[in-house]
């Protein structure tokens, strides 16, 4: 088998931004966190092996989960989201957290990639979907507003905005509000959010201002989650608070306490099982790891791999509802 030649992919922004002229106006320009980070595909898409990886603007492999801090600005409601899935696609993206500096690749559950059903009137995901970066749910903790303790992962947000975004981007989102979806018993928080360069950000301050400008998302955010595992044989998903929304203010402290437990995480003050913690830029971690450590760990990624199953999987259409 032929190795592949890995794949570049590298947002906007990436070359240094040229110096203004002395005493020349600077107009406001939009966030781009994008500009501090790229990812590197290996292996094919659509197969057990494909990968991305993240690097940082020196070049050096990181964990998007551990490295990419979880502010933009400490002051501001605005955090990073790290995209694993585009809107209107079907394959089930995640960061893989026990793989050595947790890289983007497809879900396998019984042998087979995971796709989720197009669910009518919807095609796959209905936002982008990803998560926020050091959070982590911890499943030996117990959440007291749901009595369920968390899912093991990294908390979940739905960007709501105007633009399909691309697998790996990070962006940098203002927080809106929070479903808690209760998922075999454990806590699979969900925040809703939006992308701060977005043309209409600057309406949306609080969970109330989606129910305004954006009518009927929040109804179809909800019954997404309630019926999007039915189509695989399964009962529909359960929530907490009968199902409502809780505001930006309770989204918030959901966000600090799965903050607190991943500090704990990579501060070893707690057991996390097999979540494999490697970083290479949280200094006082004892999982830290030196750039060319990372580099090994990333070169024994290399495949050839090739898989078409999700051609039939995105092209049906499930009816469901009541």
């Amino acid at each position: 088998m032929r190795a592949l030649l890995p794949l570049l992919r590298t947002g906007r922004g990436w070359r240094a931004a040229a110096q203004p002229a002395a005493g020349a106006r600077v107009a406001s320009r939009p966030l781009r966190a994008m500009a501090l980070y790229r990812t590197e595909e290996r292996g094919q898409p659509h197969s057990e092996d494909y990968r991305v990886f993240f690097k940082n603007v020196a070049g050096h492999y990181i964990s998007p989960f551990h490295d990419i801090p979880l502010r933009v600005e400490p002051k501001q409601n605005l955090f990073n989201m790290v995209v694993e899935v585009p809107r209107w696609t079907n394959a089930k993206m995640e960061i893989a957290t026990k793989e050595p500096l947790n890289p983007i690749k497809q879900d396998v559950k019984h042998g087979k990639l995971r796709y989720v059903a197009n669910i009518f009137p919807h095609k796959g995901y209905i936002w982008n979907y990803g998560a926020l970066p050091q959070t982590w749910e911890d499943p030996r903790q117990t959440d007291e507003s749901t009595n369920c303790c968390g899912d093991n992962d990294p908390i979940d947000v739905c960007e709501i905005g105007s633009k399909v975004l691309t697998r790996g981007e990070v962006i940098p989102v203002k927080i809106l509000g929070i479903l808690a979806l209760i998922d075999e018993s454990e806590t699979d928080w969900k925040l809703i959010a939006i992308n701060a360069n977005d043309p209409d950000a600057s309406k949306f301050d609080d969970i109330d201002d989606v129910k305004k400008f954006k009518p009927g998302y929040l109804e179809a955010t909800l019954n997404w989650f309630r019926y999007y595992k039915v189509p695989d044989g399964k009962p529909e998903n359960q929530f907490a608070f009968n199902g409502e929304f809780r505001n930006k203010a309770f989204a918030l402290e959901i966000i600090k306490s799965t903050h607190d437990h991943w500090k704990a995480l990579l501060m070893k003050k707690c057991d996390g099982g097999a979540i494999n913690c490697t970083n290479v830029q949280v200094c006082d971690s004892p999982f830290l790891c030196t750039p060319e450590e990372a580099r090994s760990f990333v070169e024994s990624k290399l495949s050839s791999s090739w898989n078409k199953e999700n051609s039939e999987e995105e092209q049906i259409w499930h009816f469901l509802g009541k």
